[in-house]
């Protein structure tokens, strides 16, 4: 590890990672914690990147499993989908260097705006599957791929973008949502690092030691959205999507 830490920066950071994969496993957003924080620890952005993906691999990974153990996202029947956000995940990093992203970054505040929006005020949102607007097949070969290749070119607000796609037109309830959407973020997560560790140069030892606080906050974050459901999901939803959107909103001005 490259870095000349002081203990107290390193606790820091694992106590980031650790809150990052409780958010992150619950509502999403777990970027917004510990990518602001690598950089303050003085670690160049793509470096910082490159650094986060290897933390929130595991905090993803975590969060997928658990959900699946306690029977809300059978695997096997999502492989596929999870191999297309991955190839896209993987495709939109290899390309965050060749592609104009300033137009995408000037729309995302109002987008997770309107996200944060949907899930307060709309109605009849719980834990119920809904009527579904697109067969799985669809859903998996458009929305997925979109979502992943976002998530490996831009990142921040992709578990949301994964959570209104479910709610939205797969028809599935908020609680149901989340555990395919975590799937989905390890999938594309695991993508874009393969792309970044060829040109990021991650902090390898950081990203491992910050990503097992990912695993403990990962785990807790699961277990209390699968007793609590969409009574603790949907208000952190739209607190860290607002949150997310106001970071990004600071940034630009």
């Amino acid at each position: 590890m490259m870095l000349d830490q002081s203990l107290d920066l390193l606790i820091l950071l694992i106590g980031a990672a650790f809150a990052a994969g409780f958010v992150d496993a619950i509502a999403g957003g777990g970027g917004l914690i510990t990518v602001p924080v690598l950089m303050l620890a003085g670690i160049p952005p793509a470096q910082a990147l490159a650094t986060n993906k290897v933390q929130g691999v595991f905090g993803a990974a975590t969060a997928a499993v658990s959900y699946a153990a306690r029977g809300l996202v059978d695997l096997r029947s999502q492989w596929r989908s999870a191999l297309l956000a991955g190839v896209a995940g993987a495709a939109g990093a290899g390309l965050v260097t060749w592609l104009p992203t300033d137009g995408l970054r000037l729309i995302l505040p109002v987008v997770l705006i309107a996200i944060a929006l949907f899930f307060a005020l709309k109605p009849g949102l719980n834990d119920l599957d809904r009527t579904r607007r697109l067969t799985p097949l669809v859903f998996a070969a458009t929305i997925v791929p979109l979502i992943g290749f976002y998530d490996g070119l831009i990142g921040p607000g992709a578990g949301a973008f994964y959570m209104i796609g479910f709610v939205t037109l797969a028809g599935y309830g908020v609680l149901k949502a989340t555990a395919h959407t975590k799937m989905l973020n390890f999938a594309s997560n695991l993508g874009g690092l393969a792309a970044f560790s060829l040109v990021g140069n991650p902090l390898w030892g950081l990203g491992i030691c910050m990503g097992l606080a990912q695993i403990a906050g990962a785990a807790l974050g699961a277990r209390l959205a699968t007793r609590i459901g969409s009574r603790l999901i949907k208000p952190l939803l739209v607190a860290t999507s607002t949150i997310l959107a106001l970071r990004l909103i600071w940034q630009m001005l």
